[in-house]
């Protein structure tokens, strides 16, 4: 739900005092020195008042999940809880497996449901129902209820569960399919049906004794037996040892689940455990089978069982019980980077000036305000450095200024104010900021995003000045915005249990309603972490270890989830063909790597997941070799063009090449525009620390929460902040220790385990370099992964001996080679202390012969293409694979505008797409990803111009348009 850029205007910037009410409101609710309303301003736009809820719901409703849609629309749009997709609708819950058809295009990776398959699970009497409702939910699962008259039907599902349990009132389920089933295992007489439908295997558990109809038709109808309950499960594989494994949980039916987290501070590790209660509807089985994410079981040690599911996240693996654990390592937090970095002071005093002269002449709303605040809450402590003390304080009683006028919903004469205050909504459970921005009122949107500044803004004040931040004066207008965004009280009557966080997804949701074909999303990671960043230092600054701790496991859980689906830094969970080396979005049904809500510029498309880069932000700086290829991948897209976020590019390109970033940002800044929530300090204090520090060691931990480790050339900086007004003795894991100053800093290289020698040992050659795809233009190169003594943080390419391209993984695509020539490529691997290896093998590769003409197409070896005129309005994309193909894809775009992406349809050995809505004269820029041999491969790009030609003779058989989504979707 994204942004837009403002501007800054230099001027004198003049402090309002924070006004004194001498009397309430009615609908005015103090908190200490602040307030916040019960009572909207005029004209103030609200969330719908209908909650599609029954009787049994009454705490709060939760927003920003997986399922939300249940309770926003009368049925639901469809939802992703993985490995399943389903969707509430008239005639019942339609239920999917996109195990097995996950799709892949060079913008975003797909899993979504259609509007047909797989089938349909209703009620034998009522056909239809006049809504779906919220019945019950947990961490996790969610319960439907379908009703009309004394005719019901209930459906739990949940986040990792191959199930969907239901019950039934005054009729029986009926399955309703698309074609017919295969039903390889069972009969009529049996309860239990293993079936397969387009490719998907389910099993069907009926209660003892009931009996089937309709076997051998599209249409299968269970006779209960005078039982109420029935289980759908997907199945990995169609073999009745699955079927029997499967049944063993099937009649245990899930009725509650919670996410329990624990911080151990001696060890920095966040514990999570995940458990359901179960009834057993049948003997006295309890428990269920998991299905984990990549996030979970790549940190939990639970035996697993050997069936897997595929997914849009990567593989999830099973285990089984009434429980599982996960273990994750919180790699610290820091107020800012510290005084060490290899900059000038005198050229960071004037960025500083600079800032300080600014008056802010941008937006008012919740969003914007809080990028305001949060870029103030950067600078503070960097003019404490500087020696800035009149820049200090100005920045630190802007921020108060702003905040005590937002956390006062009163004017002085005690009125309702009409703007810059917070209301409380009861009917869904939520505090709203006015004035709103990108549905933070009317869909309940991005609540952790704006919030999230807030919040970081006030524990920087905080941090220097406690009696601001006391319950009797701001500190709970502060928790009160945790709690709406954040709350862990499951029995809070005023808002829901972690309304943006994800506990089992391990990340955020910023929709609130996900009323979506594709489910919920979430855009921007880096904007949550800030916040998960601002609880840890609010809890920390004030002394509230409950609310620390809550920011410390939703910080170590989002950081993973997000090396893992947005970064995908050990590239095991992105499927070949997608061809961007980060995801800008995610969402329940396909992540996205092409675009943002607002657009498809390289700079943003990427950024929006770095930004703000602030000390809060160290753990971009964990995985340098990804940073290098995310970096090196934003290059390829924009042609070295980063506005306009350049300062926000260059902060992130220190990561992997801290000199390359200070001589970009050195000969740009001059000319620079900081993004809104960023600074030309902000930006020059950290490219200048990570230049003489390093990054983060992510292997090494403390006993103490705001701590991190450097290192850089195999010499390793500790550094620690001390909250508190005693000396505090932080130790490592290592070994080392620090003694660290009330309320300051220290840094040091250590005790007890004495200074690292410096690395002077070079990585193992690359081995088994080969080429593995070409085109006339594009060879792809891979090769076997390189050691080394302590850590190999990248590769350099060679072509014809000159360096072609410098990446992390152990695969390239070289682009830009002339067709039909030879070309001799090498690969060498490096360090972090830039040690290289010897050459590997040298690959020769002779590249494709140009394609031809033919009206905007070409013949191969390979396939041949084309474009056809149908009428003046159409034409019509064609892909003859020499080799049958699986599947084709086509890409294309009309005169520069945005890109679809289709499944082609298969017309006998020609696979076609119709283009429509052209005009006589509007070009077609087209290419194709397609299938041979089990391997996946991409075309060069193709144009046509559309015009009548001699081809308007052709036949042109008629078939429908794939009803396919494109590849992202925009709302208002």
């Amino acid at each position: 739900m994204k942004k837009m850029i403002l501007c800054l205007l230099s001027a004198s910037l003049i402090f309002l005092a924070a006004p004194v009410s001498t009397k309430a409101f009615s609908g005015e609710v103090t908190q200490g020195a602040g307030s916040y309303s019960t009572t909207l301003p005029t004209g103030a736009a609200t969330p719908q008042n209908e909650i599609y809820k029954t009787a049994n719901i009454t705490s709060p409703m939760p927003t920003n999940d997986w399922w939300s849609s249940l309770a926003w629309v009368p049925y639901s749009e469809a939802q992703y809880p993985h490995p399943l997709a389903l969707k509430n609708q008239q005639n019942g819950l339609r239920i999917f497996n996109p195990s097995g058809k996950i799709t892949v295009n060079p913008g975003y990776i797909a899993g979504w449901m259609d509007d047909v398959n797989d089938f349909t699970v209703g009620h034998s009497v009522s056909a239809l129902f006049p809504d779906a409702k919220v019945d019950g939910f947990s961490d996790w699962f969610v319960k439907s209820l379908f009703q009309s008259g004394s005719n019901k039907m209930s459906a739990t599902y949940g986040h990792g569960s191959p199930y969907v349990f239901f019950e039934f009132g005054g009729g029986n389920p009926k399955l309703s399919f698309n074609g017919v089933p295969e039903v390889w295992s069972g009969s009529a007489s049996s309860p239990v049906l293993g079936i397969t439908v387009n490719g998907s295997h389910y099993g069907l558990f009926a209660p003892s004794g009931s009996t089937w109809s309709g076997l051998g038709t599209s249409t299968l109808i269970n006779q209960l037996n005078g039982k109420n309950y029935f289980t759908v499960a997907a199945l990995p594989d169609k073999t009745k040892a699955t079927l029997d494994k499967f049944q063993q949980y099937a009649y245990s039916f899930v009725t509650n689940s919670k996410a329990q987290y624990s911080y151990n501070e001696a060890s920095s590790e966040v514990t999570t455990t995940f458990t359901v209660a179960t009834t057993a509807k049948e003997g006295t089985q309890s428990g269920t089978i998991f299905a984990l994410y990549p996030h979970q079981w790549k940190n939990s040690s639970q035996p697993l069982l050997g069936y897997t599911y595929n997914s849009i996240r990567g593989l999830m693996k099973t285990a089984e019980g009434a429980s599982f654990q996960t273990k994750m390592k919180f790699t610290g937090v820091l107020p800012s980077l510290p005084d060490l970095g290899s900059y000038d002071k005198n050229t960071l005093n004037n960025y500083i000036n600079e800032a300080k002269a600014e008056v802010y002449s941008g937006d008012r709303d919740t969003y914007w305000t809080g990028k305001r605040l949060g870029k103030l809450a950067a600078l503070a402590p960097i003019a404490d450095q500087a020696g800035n003390t009149a820049a200090a304080t100005q920045f630190r009683n802007e921020i108060k200024s702003r905040l005590q006028d937002w956390f006062k919903a009163s004017d002085s004469s005690g009125n309702l104010k009409s703007s810059s205050l917070f209301v409380y909504n009861n009917n869904w459970g939520t505090l709203i900021g006015y004035p709103d921005s990108f549905g933070s009122a009317v869909e309940l949107n991005d609540h952790h995003f704006h919030y999230g500044y807030f919040i970081k803004a006030a524990a920087e004040i905080a941090r220097v000045d406690k009696s601001w931040a006391s319950d009797s004066q701001w500190g709970q207008m502060v928790q009160l915005l945790i709690r709406d965004i954040a709350n862990t009280d499951r029995s809070d009557s005023k808002f829901p249990y972690l309304r943006n966080f994800d506990p089992y997804a391990g990340h955020t949701w910023a929709s609130g309603h996900a009323k979506f074909g594709d489910g919920n999303n979430n855009e921007s990671s880096s904007e949550a972490m800030n916040a998960w960043a601002g609880l840890i230092l609010w809890g920390e600054a004030t002394g509230n270890t409950q609310t620390r701790d809550l920011g410390i496991y939703l910080y170590t859980t989002e950081m993973n989830a997000i090396n893992e689906y947005w970064f995908d830094v050990h590239g095991t969970n992105t499927p070949t063909g997608m061809q961007s080396a980060t995801a800008s979005m995610i969402w329940g049904g396909k992540t996205v790597g092409n675009a943002t809500w607002w657009t498809n510029n390289a700079a943003e498309v990427h950024g929006i997941n770095w930004l703000p880069i602030t000390s809060a932000s160290l753990y971009l700086t964990q995985y340098s070799e990804y940073a290098a290829k995310n970096y090196n991948d934003l290059l390829r897209k924009s042609g070295g063009n980063f506005s306009p976020w350049e300062d926000i590019v260059y902060m992130y390109r220190a990561i992997s090449n801290p000199s390359d970033a200070k001589a970009k940002f050195s000969a740009r800044v001059a000319a620079m525009t900081p993004e809104a929530g960023n600074s030309k300090a902000n930006a020059y204090h950290w490219i200048y620390n990570l230049d003489a520090l390093g990054n983060i060691d992510r292997s090494i931990t403390a006993n103490s929460p705001i701590y991190a480790v450097f290192h850089k050339n195999g010499v390793k900086t500790y550094v620690a902040y001390n909250f508190t007004n005693q000396i505090k003795k932080v130790t490592f894991s290592d070994g080392h220790s620090i003694t660290v100053q009330p309320n300051s800093f220290n840094t040091g290289n250590g005790s007890g385990g004495g200074n690292p020698q410096p690395d002077t040992e070079a990585p193992s050659i690359p081995a088994n370099v080969r080429a593995t795809t070409k085109t006339a233009s594009v060879v792809t190169l891979e090769w076997d992964a390189a050691t080394d003594n302590v850590g190999v943080t990248g590769y350099i390419v060679y072509k014809d001996g000159a360096q072609a391209a410098e990446i992390s993984g152990t695969s390239a695509s070289i682009t830009g080679l002339s067709a039909a020539s030879t070309y001799s490529f090498t690969v060498k691997a490096r360090d972090a202390a830039g040690n290289l290896s010897a050459a590997s093998n040298s690959v020769e590769v002779t590249t494709e012969p140009a394609s031809g003409g033919n009206e905007g197409g070409g013949e191969t070896e390979d396939y041949k293409v084309g474009a056809r005129f149908v009428s003046d309005r159409e034409a019509l994309l064609q892909f003859t694979p020499k080799t049958a193909a699986a599947y084709v894809d086509v890409h294309y775009t009309l005169t520069g505008g945005q890109q679809l992406n289709y499944r082609m349809t298969n017309n006998g050995g020609v696979w076609e797409q119709r283009v429509t809505d052209l005009d006589i004269g509007k070009a077609v820029s087209y290419w194709f990803t397609y299938e041979k041999a089990g391997l996946q491969y991409e075309t060069p790009s193709f144009s046509y111009t559309h015009q009548q030609t001699a081809s308007t003779t052709t036949d042109v058989p008629e078939f429908p348009l794939p009803s396919v989504d494109p590849v992202f979707e925009k709302t208002s």
